[in-house]
């Protein structure tokens, strides 16, 4: 059964942000010398437990997921997501569609500090380029990993009292 609060067919028009939901992630622990985030990520709710680790390319040692695959996976389930709502409301089949999300880590020209780049690639091998691009640019413009790829999010950093 469809969750109603997830459908583009019920848009909300309310002046503020309104959650559905909310989680919370802490990472502790982990060499802070190399300025990269390792250590261990758990959930509030504990589905998620896991220890990071930096990549080989940035002398790390690969035994575990870094932040840019963790944020390649959520952005490439979420998109997958959006078009995947979208192909069921225009009576496709969603179940051939494959989100693929490259996330590159690197220098910063204009501060020298650290950014990231971010593609996806879709495939959907039994829909017609011209009938999947529209159904693309509707869940570019549904999901919320690529609006905020592209305008970024509110979001605050305080000190713990």
């Amino acid at each position: 059964m469809n969750d109603p609060r997830l459908s583009t067919e019920h848009d909300y028009s309310g002046s503020a942000f309104k959650p559905l939901y909310v989680t919370s992630v802490e990472v502790s622990g982990g060499s802070s010398a190399h300025g990269r985030a390792t250590g261990r990520a758990r959930s509030a709710d504990g589905s998620l437990d896991l220890e990071l680790r930096m990549p080989e390319e940035l002398g790390g040692d690969t035994t575990g997921p870094n932040p840019e695959q963790l944020f390649a996976a959520g952005y490439a389930a979420c998109f997958h997501g959006a078009l995947s709502l979208l192909a069921r409301q225009h009576r496709l089949d969603p179940e051939p569609i494959t989100v693929k999300a490259t996330v590159a880590f690197g220098r910063d020209p204009a501060d020298g500090g650290y950014q990231l780049h971010a593609d996806l690639v879709i495939t959907w091998p039994e829909v017609d380029h011209t009938q999947a691009a529209p159904l693309l640019a509707q869940a570019t413009a549904l999901c919320p990993y690529a609006k905020m790829t592209r305008q970024g999010i509110p979001a605050t950093i305080t000190l713990a009292p």
